[in-house]
């Protein structure tokens, strides 16, 4: 019963919520607009990072560096888009895969006195806990961090009717046609680069919104919270959802996490004691974290050859016109 709740508690953490806005920003690239982002976690980290300066190395208010690291992501998807959008879409594959790595490094490496290294920036979410209505722990979960989860929850449902309402606009159609067949799209006197641009800006904004909630729950922002294992996990999220569904990035970052934690548990019961049910020369307790993931990925292997559509998804929506 513990690992159940425990499993629970999980899906619903501050991690599973800013996963979330991340997964959500990456299925309006990628779900409705067929660009192929490999870099999300380069927009969480442009997002935090704007909002981490602006607060302690600038000393602005809290919306206006939150305006800031919004305007850096915005920045970061122009600088992306423009040479890459009007190519081929592994093109912008390679863009993103690259710029996010090459940001992670450049955020660790230079300009010290406002990056602060690899150590980060810390110490700026004061401001946010003092108006934190909560004051006693509740399910397992801290004030603290039931404070940033109530503000990342509430920030998932009104950006996921906000990308609701737009996808239903006319706006949204278009988009979806790009992603169905381009030539149709352009013969038709729509501008289909203009369109993929705001598809690529309005998913980072939404991506840098969870880079936010990551720099507000750890109270710091360090470089190595935007490895690529970030992007893989947002893209595991949005295939065990669906793309394509607004749905889908939601219900696959509550699962991801709840099952992560299911399978941690299960492992640490079946390795801890004096005569443990898997042996120690099989594995150990220290190996756990790396086996978690070795069965996540056996189980996203699966899903891609038995179901690669995910739990809401449609099969012919997979088949991107690149």
């Amino acid at each position: 019963m513990d690992i159940l709740m425990s499993a629970l508690r999980a899906g619903f953490s501050v991690d599973a919520a800013y996963f979330c806005l991340a997964a959500i920003g990456l299925n309006v690239q990628f779900g409705y607009a067929g660009l192929i982002n490999f870099g999300q976690a380069g927009f969480l980290a442009v997002g935090a990072y704007g909002f981490a300066v602006g607060s302690v190395s600038l000393g602005l208010p809290f919306f206006a560096a939150i305006g800031l690291g919004l305007l850096c992501s915005v920045a970061l998807g122009l600088l992306l888009g423009v040479p890459t959008l009007r190519l081929r879409a592994d093109y912008l594959a390679i863009a993103t895969i690259a710029a996010s790595e090459v940001l992670r490094l450049f955020f660790g490496a230079a300009f010290q006195g406002v990056f602060h290294g690899r150590d980060g920036i810390s110490g700026f979410s004061a401001g946010f806990q003092a108006a934190n209505p909560f004051q006693q722990p509740f399910l397992g979960y801290r004030p603290t961090d039931l404070w940033v989860m109530t503000v990342g929850w509430g920030l998932v449902v009104v950006v996921s009717v906000f990308v609701w309402s737009i996808m239903r606009a006319p706006w949204g159609r278009v988009l979806k046609a790009i992603r169905e067949d381009e030539d149709a799209v352009r013969s038709l006197g729509k501008s289909v680069y203009t369109y993929k641009m705001q598809a690529l800006a309005i998913g980072g904004l939404i991506g840098a919104l969870g880079g936010f909630i990551v720099a507000l729950g750890q109270n710091s922002v360090q470089p190595d919270n935007f490895s690529f294992d970030l992007t893989f996990i947002v893209c595991t999220m949005l295939i065990l959802g669906g793309a394509a569904r607004i749905m889908s990035p939601v219900v696959g970052a509550v699962l991801f996490w709840a099952l992560l934690s299911l399978v941690s548990g299960i492992l640490s019961a079946l390795t801890e004691g004096q005569d443990p049910v898997i042996p120690t020369w099989l594995m150990t307790g220290d190996q756990i974290g790396t086996v978690r993931f070795i069965l996540v990925g056996v189980a996203l292997v699966l899903l891609m050859v038995y179901r690669p559509q995910g739990i809401f998804g449609d099969r012919k929506e997979m088949a991107l016109n690149a």
